[in-house]
């Protein structure tokens, strides 16, 4: 089979070109709704591309976020940003208290379960206002979640359901590349993040730029309905997710 590269590992095209339309389908999808690309590519890239988990990916989900920011930065609060953010860094380091305590296992389904009893809520009528204490638990939430599971985007699904999306685009986008970079100190701290993870990283950027930029026309064209839709609906996709793994 042709080889696409020979640095550091042969790549063949079949394989590089269905990573790629992963890459790029997961960026289109966060680049509509502001959240989606880990969702969509963690999974798939686990079972059938081992090798992007988890740098490569990760690696590949802080341009993103960085650009979704940059296009509606004007829509940016920062009293949102700043609240979501801060409860970000405390849910991340609550969850190694958490974990001393309390089994992965767990805690992944106490926040599945409520993260699915909230989107059913939300779909009768319980309406969640994107107020500062409620974007601060959303955040210490998804910084729990996201360190003990690597899905830390319902509670913020659940959180700025009703704000503007394009405020909610850019404040995700924030939020995601700040965590990203710290991911991958760490991960290149502890040897997990080297020469092969970054080719990676370089082949599959185009992709993701392709999957990004498609997306700004169909982001100006999606109603605020469909973008809450899409936030509730990838919550209880991601809750569903976590309890499947456990459960298998």
């Amino acid at each position: 089979m042709m080889a696409w590269a020979s640095f550091p590992d042969p790549l063949s095209a079949g394989r590089y070109l269905a990573m790629g339309l992963m890459v790029l389908t997961g960026a289109a999808m966060q680049g509509v709704g502001g959240l989606g690309y880990a969702m969509f590519c963690a999974p798939l890239a686990a079972i059938f591309f081992p090798e992007l988990v988890p740098g490569p990916l990760l690696a590949v989900g802080a341009p993103l976020a960085l650009l979704a920011y940059l296009r509606e930065r004007d829509a940016l609060n920062g009293h949102v940003a700043a609240a979501t953010l801060a409860g970000r860094v405390i849910g991340t380091f609550a969850a190694t208290g958490l974990l001393v305590y309390f089994s992965a296992s767990a805690l992944s389904i106490l926040f599945a379960v409520l993260i699915l009893i909230a989107v059913t809520l939300s779909t009768i009528g319980w309406r969640v206002q994107p107020t500062t204490a409620n974007l601060s638990i959303a955040g210490v939430a998804s910084g729990i979640m996201g360190t003990i599971t690597a899905a830390g985007g319902p509670p913020f699904a659940i959180a700025m359901q009703h704000l503007a999306p394009p405020t909610m685009r850019s404040t995700l986008g924030v939020v995601f590349f700040a965590g990203t970079i710290v991911s991958i100190m760490a991960l290149a701290w502890v040897g997990k993040m080297g020469a092969q993870e970054w080719w990676y990283f370089a082949v599959l950027l185009p992709w993701m730029l392709v999957g990004f930029f498609a997306s700004n026309r169909l982001a100006r064209h999606v109603s605020r309905t469909a973008i809450r839709q899409w936030l509730l609906g990838t919550a209880a996709v991601s809750a569903c997710v976590i309890l499947l793994k456990i459960w298998l």
